[in-house]
């Protein structure tokens, strides 16, 4: 790029016809010896490169100055990545180990570098260089990320102020009212929510957070904000709150540790309730392992370890099968955030009892399969369309379970008794619909 793209392989003869350089010639070597002055290519101004000899007369002859655009470096690093030593353009590597799994880029190269991109790759498939049509098989365009922004006008011009200058005041449902400039104490004009830019002075210093709240608290509430596809909006108190989540996970796993250690879990042990919060950790396992390996939708991914943490604070201990329950659910939470959180993983894990001082070797947590079958499952009732209860049953409950269960509830008797029940229709494991005339 200092040289503003590759050498195009042309001579010029003193006549003014223009000769390729032979492949055995190329590729055009770019000079070092030179001095960037910002304006444009060195090699514009460097008679060493540009005087050369006709290739095929051997006659004094200029090379061509101008240069291919950037995108033709940079539309196909990743297929020579594959096989940087090659003396050829590529190699059979490059079949192996492409088309590339996922291809991450901002949504501002969803146009260009993505159209070249493609384009070069068709281009290397008709020559032979690789096999494979397209040049990769997912395609996630990150939003951008936005904050507020402010100002003051003077000499008919807008001053931007850093969100770290201003005190802000907000509502009871977090919504601002105003603001101030720290420095003087002055109302300053709260401008539109932007894209954190130089010319809006909108941006946040990632040092002074991490400062602040540590690192694993400003990378958990960059993955919780949003869905990676979509603008994320910066929120002060957004950090706050990732901060709160994590001090709050290592108070209860802490509480937990010092009830002792916990024994090694037996199923036949379990009370429904240990079995219910061991089904809540494993849908939770299943659940992540879909957002981030499929979906990479994190946000969702650490809502439901959230919902877990949740499920873990509302539940009572009965006994040692109770805590070793309990235990399986805190290493899962640990090496779940791992990728997000390390440092308080890191920390978490060894509090739990463990040696390591790293978790990337350890394996990530799958669903155990038999711990998502459910004992009892929930079935909604309704008269008529409308929702009048809730059964819980056992999965596969067929209609002759159901149905005096479901006839027999206070709070859909109220809607059947005295009226002649017309259809008794069941979705299986999901609903039951009675339909009654009077």
């Amino acid at each position: 790029q200092r040289y503003w793209g590759c050498p195009i392989p042309m001579v010029y003869r003193e006549n003014g016809d223009a000769v390729p350089v032979p492949p055995e010639l190329l590729p055009v070597v770019l000079p070092e010896d030179v001095r960037f002055s910002g304006v444009a290519s060195p090699i514009k101004s460097m008679p060493s490169f540009i005087e050369t000899t006709d290739p095929i007369s051997g006659g004094p002859a200029t090379r061509e100055t101008d240069t291919f655009d950037t995108f033709v470096e940079s539309s196909w690093y990743y297929a020579r990545y594959t096989s940087p030593n090659a003396p050829t353009m590529l190699d059979e590597r490059a079949n192996y180990w492409l088309p590339i799994d996922l291809y991450i880029g901002g949504i501002e190269h969803a146009v260009m570098h993505l159209l070249y991109f493609r384009f070069w790759h068709k281009a290397m498939r008709d020559f032979g260089y690789v096999h494979s049509d397209e040049p990769a098989i997912n395609l996630l365009c990150q939003g951008m990320v936005v904050a507020e922004t402010f100002y003051r006008e003077s000499d008919g011009k807008r001053h931007w102020i850093n969100p770290a200058e201003v005190d802000i005041e907000r509502d009871s449902h977090g919504r601002m009212t105003g603001a101030t400039l720290k420095a003087d104490g002055l109302p300053v004009t709260i401008g539109a929510v932007e894209k954190m830019s130089k010319s809006k002075n909108n941006g946040v210093d990632p040092q002074a957070l991490i400062d602040e709240y540590g690192a694993d608290t400003v990378r958990l509430f960059s993955m919780f904000a949003a869905p990676p596809d979509q603008q994320l909006e910066w929120s002060q108190s957004g950090v706050e709150g990732m901060a709160r989540f994590l001090r709050r996970i290592w108070r209860m796993a802490a509480e937990f540790v010092e009830g002792g250690a916990a024994p090694a879990l037996d199923l036949a042990a379990m009370t429904p309730a240990d079995k219910a919060l061991r089904t809540k950790l494993h849908e939770t396992i299943e659940g992540v392992n879909r957002d981030i390996g499929t979906r990479y939708t994190f946000n969702t991914a650490i809502a439901k370890v959230m919902e877990l943490s949740n499920a873990i604070s509302k539940f009572e201990v009965s006994g040692p099968t109770s805590r070793a329950v309990l235990q399986e659910c805190w290493e899962a939470i640990a090496l779940l955030l791992n990728p997000i959180t390390p440092h308080t993983c890191h920390a978490l894990w060894q509090l739990l009892g463990h040696t390591e001082t790293l978790l990337e070797d350890r394996p990530f947590p799958k669903a155990d399969p038999q711990a998502l079958i459910k004992d009892q499952i929930t079935v909604v009732v309704q008269v008529n369309g409308k929702l009048r209860g809730k059964l819980e049953v056992a999965p596969g409950s067929t209609e002759a379970v159901l149905r005096p269960l479901a006839l027999g509830h206070p709070d859909v008797a109220r809607f059947t008794d005295g009226k002649t029940v017309r259809k008794f229709i069941v979705v299986p494991d999901k609903l039951v619909n009675i339909v009654v005339t009077d």
